[in-house]
């Protein structure tokens, strides 16, 4: 897809949201089914998936861990983004690759230690660019990325979470 393409997918799109506000707020769903052997199926758009505990944690290894769908959904969405300005930007971003990393200490999971975090400590997202960019190029793609990425900017300043439980039936 080139940037003019691109470009006239979404202004009607855009145009729609300009116009009509409350239109572009839609509410994303995910369910699971909490499954046997310390597992939960989440059937996702694609395929079902079976979490279940990390290795470090005392999982087998033959389950996702969400730790890893995590980074997993964070790489996803860095990439889309990053192409998606790329596109629009008209730059040529070839075959690039974009990483995530994250450590977590697994202490706090487990209640072994009071003072380590349950969750991830640090994450770094990295992405190699296989394009004859400028350093000007190069920055406005990342600043961009950041700042249009949904999962990034939702890591980076996380929303109130609203928790309830309600009896199964």
């Amino acid at each position: 897809m080139d940037a003019d393409a691109l470009k006239s997918l979404q202004a009607p799109i855009k145009e729609r949201y300009r116009e009509t506000p409350e239109a572009a707020v839609i509410t994303l769903k995910a369910e699971g089914h909490v499954g046997e052997g310390v597992t939960c199926s989440v059937q996702t758009s694609k395929a079902l998936i079976e979490a279940g505990l990390h290795p470090a944690t005392g999982g087998t290894g033959f389950h996702a861990c969400s730790g890893d769908m995590l980074l997993e959904a964070l790489v996803a969405c860095a990439g889309v983004t990053l192409n998606a300005v790329a596109t629009a930007l008209g730059m040529e971003i070839g075959r690039s690759k974009v990483r995530a990393e994250g450590d977590l200490d697994f202490r706090g999971t487990l209640g072994v230690a009071k003072d380590a975090p349950v969750g991830f400590r640090d994450i770094r997202l990295a992405f190699d660019i296989d394009g004859d960019l400028t350093q000007e190029q190069r920055d406005t793609l990342l600043k961009l990325t950041e700042r249009y990425c949904v999962v990034y900017q939702t890591l980076r300043n996380a929303p109130a979470i609203a928790v309830s439980m309600a009896r199964a039936g």
